[in-house]
């Protein structure tokens, strides 16, 4: 995401410098920008940031919303008297509460899957007969506070709540976690630019998700955009409604649904950027990045919306890679993001994109550019 955005507001004319970690900056990773600061402790962050948000016209923040950590970094940007082009704070912790979220959303007349908020160390049997008792296996456990899959479970029986429950203990610290009815349907999202209280729904994207069970991972594997479905204009209503009851949600916004056969479940809001930009900016026939500057700094969304054919995106786990061969198959033109080394593993994983005229045509370019990535990964060098 970083890499797609900062290229996008370079390409519209503007100097482009960023903050970045120093465990990214050392594998020299390919970013189409003026200026790159590393940082190398937590404190120097906030500093840096701080410092930034006074001397730089605009400030965009990519960060999770785990631990409040987006909320946070976008809070002391505004303090700083900076031009944020993120969500406001105050929305971005609105939006990741979910008791807040999915009352706002309910009472906005939109339909989101039934859900329950348990405390944290609940007991496994008051658990069980609520959701017994108010929704019936199968059911969706997650954290108060998840990003993409993590802590994700599909419960399908009693004896699966105790790891369910532990699962979402090692990703969440939050005091709550949620389960929800399983609605079968297609998983998208929709891209939206906010701006004066009014959202311009701009893209339906396919969502490729792994809903596992709790004795392994869910994840999410990756996407098309755009994505073709009878019910694309009532999703790109029910999101633009979604946003639209939450004040300070403004720029680049995300809304997660599931399609059911006749209907749309609003499901999440993310007051950030997704990953859905990704192939987004390279099928838009405008500048989402600029527009993503005049929505907040004017207050204007953009007339056009019209897509160039289709991107299809996929993350390919590989071997660990040398340096080598991590700079060179950075250079591949389908890699958005190269092979970063799993934390814990001997593995990583890169985001590789495909694009053409058709679906048909993406997804054969993908399966090429995997070919390629995964060579050079072997070799080595």
């Amino acid at each position: 995401m970083l890499r797609s955005v900062a290229s996008d507001f370079k390409a519209s004319g503007h100097e482009v410098h960023i903050l970045l970690d120093c465990r990214v900056s050392k594998l020299s990773p390919p970013l189409e920008v003026n200026c790159v600061k590393h940082i190398f402790y937590p404190q120097e962050a906030e500093n840096s940031l701080i410092y930034s948000s006074k001397i730089y016209d605009g400030i965009y923040i990519i960060a999770p919303e785990t631990g409040q950590t987006l909320q946070s970094l976008v809070k002391i940007a505004e303090q700083a008297g900076a031009l944020s082009l993120n969500c406001e704070s105050n929305a971005i912790q609105r939006v990741a509460d979910k008791t807040n979220l999915y009352a706002s959303l309910k009472n906005s007349g939109l339909l989101t899957p039934k859900t329950l908020f348990f405390v944290v160390g609940s007991d496994l049997t008051e658990v069980n007969h609520a959701i017994k008792s108010q929704l019936c296996y199968p059911v969706v456990f997650k954290p108060s506070d998840g990003v993409s899959c993590g802590g994700l479970s599909l419960v399908k029986e009693e004896q699966q709540i105790g790891k369910a429950m532990a699962k979402i203990k090692t990703v969440s610290a939050a005091e709550e976690f949620v389960v929800q009815e399983f609605v079968g349907g297609e998983a998208v999202s929709v891209s939206l630019l906010c701006a004066g209280g009014e959202a311009l729904a701009i893209s339906l994207n396919k969502q490729n998700i792994h809903l596992a069970t709790p004795d392994s991972a869910s994840n999410y594997k990756g996407g098309a955009v755009p994505f073709n479905h009878p019910l694309r204009h009532v999703a790109f209503k029910a999101a633009e409604n979604a946003v639209k009851s939450f004040h300070g949600l403004r720029g680049y916004v995300g809304v997660d649904l599931v399609l059911a056969p006749d209907k749309p479940y609003v499901v999440d809001i993310n007051a950030r950027l997704t990953t859905s930009y990704v192939g987004l900016s390279r099928v838009a026939g405008f500048n989402i990045a600029e527009a993503m500057v005049k929505a907040v700094a004017e207050s204007k969304l953009p007339t056009e919306k019209k897509m160039r054919g289709c991107i299809i995106f996929s993350k390919v786990e590989t071997p660990k890679p040398t340096l080598d061969a991590f700079q060179k198959a950075a250079q591949i033109s389908e890699v958005v993001s190269p092979p970063f080394i799993l934390k814990g593993t001997t593995k990583a994983c890169t985001l590789i994109v495909g694009e053409g005229e058709s679906s048909e045509d993406a997804q054969l370019r993908l399966e090429e550019a995997k070919k390629r990535l995964l060579t050079i990964i072997s070799r080595g060098k």
